[in-house]
């Protein structure tokens, strides 16, 4: 279903229904359907909602306004037009940077943060090589399949295979080249010591987009109530590679 905020149609996937809602975010390229496995398991307990980013899968694609902190607005705003009370904010890669933002401005009902390979708070590692052929590669297959390729290494049935490439070449190219350019650059490690909610982070072992050791240079120093897990045999897009184990890991951690 789709819900207008602040001017754009946000898609929003749902699933089951509970006093606490979890709130799923994906990463750069991708969109909420990352997340469907992990809410089927999960929804008999709780209300989930997945969002499509604007400039990402189904939502709208404005010419401007890809900022961490418009994102933030649209998910706050999303979040009050949809009557959340409680609720755990899940964000992923790109996502992950839009969670500490919200995080930081202290929401009421935001009971804890689950991020899965969440890009720093600090400007993101992305290699200046890396990021020109990324920029340079939006909306060609041959270049979706190699960033399939390093992002993944657990293996993935075919059609999730599509899905993944399909996500990242509908990915709008405002968006895409915002991330690359700005967002991803941001620095907001001054607002990180207003987060006062526990933090849980889970990162793949083989992730090779944004590693392990990201997580304990660039992410976890700000933080001060955070965990840090890692989950073997895996890349950076664990809700398509492992959902069993990653909805097992959100349902420990919050309980």
């Amino acid at each position: 279903m789709k819900h207008a905020i602040n001017g754009v149609l946000l898609n929003v996937l749902e699933q089951g229904s509970g006093s606490l809602t979890l709130v799923f975010l994906h990463y750069f390229g991708g969109s909420a359907l990352e997340w469907e496995s992990v809410m089927s398991q999960l929804s008999e307990q709780y209300r989930c909602l997945a969002v499509d980013l604007r400039g990402h899968g189904d939502s709208d694609a404005p010419a401007t306004g890809y900022s961490v902190d418009t994102m933030t607005d649209d998910i706050s705003a999303l979040i009050d037009s949809l009557h959340v009370q409680e609720f755990v904010l899940v964000g992923h890669s790109m996502s992950g940077k839009v969670a500490l933002a919200l995080a930081a401005r202290q929401p009421a009902g935001l009971r804890s943060l689950v991020l899965v390979s969440p890009s720093p708070p600090v400007p993101e590692p992305i290699p200046d090589d890396e990021r020109e052929k990324l920029l340079t590669g939006h909306g060609k297959r041959s270049s979706a399949e190699k960033t399939l390729k390093n992002i993944t290494e657990a293996p993935v049935p075919a059609a999730v295979r599509e899905q993944i490439i399909a996500d990242d070449l509908r990915t709008a190219k405002p968006a895409w080249d915002a991330w690359l350019l700005e967002g991803s650059k941001e620095d907001i490690s001054e607002r990180m010591s207003a987060i006062d909610i526990p933090v849980h982070i889970i990162v793949g072992q083989e992730d090779r987009a944004l590693p392990p050791d990201v997580q304990d240079k660039m992410v976890l120093p700000y933080l001060k109530n955070a965990s840090f897990n890692t989950i073997e045999h895996a890349g950076h897009l664990l809700p398509w590679e492992v959902p069993d184990k990653l909805a097992t890991f959100i349902q420990k951690k919050i309980g």
